[in-house]
């Protein structure tokens, strides 16, 4: 199943190119994904461009942690937080405040 990618708005022309730096891992699985879909690469990147304007944002969610999430990776990249044994006792800690 192809897909008919190549139209662009009424007389637009593909004039252009975009390149991007990826590490080869990422790209040849990223690769493979598309082409299961029928979609090359430069498809993807077609759809990406053409949503970004159309909606005017990332047609996905970036989630980027918030101060509190930073300094608690931090402190456990530090090796500090805390530490439970069990289950039971992570979900008193939790719970604790309830």
């Amino acid at each position: 199943m192809r897909h008919a990618l190549r139209e662009t708005p009424a007389g637009k022309t593909t004039d252009t190119y975009v390149r991007a730096r990826i590490d080869s891992a990422t790209k040849e699985l990223a690769t493979d994904a598309l082409a299961a879909m029928g979609l090359s690469v430069s498809d993807a990147i077609r759809l990406l461009m053409v949503r970004v304007v159309d909606e005017q944002r990332l047609p996905f969610e970036i989630k980027t942690p918030n101060a509190t999430t930073r300094a608690a990776i931090a402190e456990l990249e530090a090796g500090r937080g805390k530490r439970f044994a069990t289950i039971e006792a992570l979900m008193a800690d939790l719970n604790a405040d309830d």
